[in-house]
């Protein structure tokens, strides 16, 4: 047929965004639909999709007309007997409210992120402590190599698992110790980094080797002794924390369902409270951009400063949404004070 092609990817989508039938949140909405791989993050992602954002930030975006329409007529009009003397405090009232308002739903500590990219779980420990094998077990395959050599673990692997609805990123890194080797070196220092980035950590340890953290340093972690089979009498570590199996035995399964019970509660908890907003590192960081500008707009700033920041603000929200229009500020400004009758 003449004219007839295949549709480019996503290209319906982009479509109906560039029509103005969903903004930018909706899409990614859509997009986080698409990918996702649990319970949580299919709920999320339809919140998303269906306009749960963009309600919330079309609210921010009329007070922040109200406040720029404020500012602007102060400048522009304020010689016009019928622009009332109190615009400035109008617009530093609006956008002190605008703020709390973004900064409250900024304080959720990532839950958004988390239950779209995973609760991150780091397996750490000495070589040969059962680390990779404890991945197979949860992973329910042979996701990593497992031998008796010790360090045969170099890169991090990474296995995604579904507990509960909830999404949970488990990381087989190297084994710690002193070594010469910088290819082994390299492995550990990746392993580190990654237990920094980690909302838990699982320390596994046939012996009483101790985690290279001390007491409330580092990140959160959970003490495993393994091999139970073979230690059946040894005493469990003292740093197992609430429903986590004191020890664990890959070869007859003992706590291991224990321990996929605990960390699916572990990362339900993380994840818990109101349905959180943010769920992408995006949003996260225009809405930080646009809370600091309207912390500028302030009583002992002058007027041309708090208009810039305002601007400032609303061209964050305008990439947050993928639109926004000028001309919205002077439709504000003529319909609040009868300027230019």
């Amino acid at each position: 047929i003449p004219g007839l092609r295949m549709a480019e990817p996503g290209e319906f989508t982009r479509r109906a965004f560039e029509h103005g039938r969903i903004d930018l949140t909706a899409v990614e909405g859509l997009a986080d639909l698409i990918a996702a791989e649990t319970e949580w993050q299919r709920r999320q992602a339809l919140r998303l999709a269906d306009g749960g954002f963009t309600r919330r930030a079309e609210g921010w975006r009329a007070a922040l007309l109200r406040a720029r329409a404020a500012v602007e007529a102060d400048l522009d009009f304020s010689d016009e007997e019928d622009v009332p003397g109190s615009v400035a405090e109008t617009a530093i009232a609006e956008a002190a409210r605008l703020r709390e308002d973004i900064a409250a739903v900024l304080a959720d500590e990532g839950r958004g992120e988390r239950i779209r990219e995973g609760f991150q779980v780091a397996i750490m420990g000495p070589p040969n402590a059962g680390k990779s094998s404890l991945l197979n077990v949860l992973a329910r395959r042979d996701a990593a190599i497992v031998t008796a050599i010790p360090g045969t673990t170099r890169d991090i692997v990474e296995v995604r698992l579904d507990l509960a609805g909830a999404a949970v990123v488990l990381a087989d890194t190297a084994g710690l110790r002193n070594s010469d080797d910088i290819v082994e070196k390299e492995g550990i220092r990746r392993a580190r980094a990654r237990a920094d980035a980690a909302d838990l950590v699982l320390w596994l340890t046939d012996d009483d080797a101790p985690p290279p953290w001390a007491a409330g340093e580092g990140p959160l972690v959970v003490a495993l002794r393994t091999k139970a089979d073979l230690h059946p009498d040894a005493p469990t570590p003292g740093i197992a924390g609430g429903a986590f199996p004191g020890s664990i035995s890959v070869l007859t399964g003992e706590g291991i369902a224990a321990l996929e019970t605990a960390l699916a509660a572990a990362a339900g908890s993380a994840a818990a409270g109101e349905p959180p907003l943010i769920t992408r590192a995006r949003h996260r960081r225009i809405l930080e951009e646009i809370v600091r500008d309207l912390s500028e707009v302030r009583t002992d700033v002058p007027a041309e400063i708090r208009a810039e920041a305002l601007r400032r603000a609303g061209d964050g929200l305008g990439r947050l949404a993928g639109r926004i229009d000028v001309e919205d500020v002077l439709g504000a400004i003529f319909s609040s004070f009868c300027i230019g009758k």
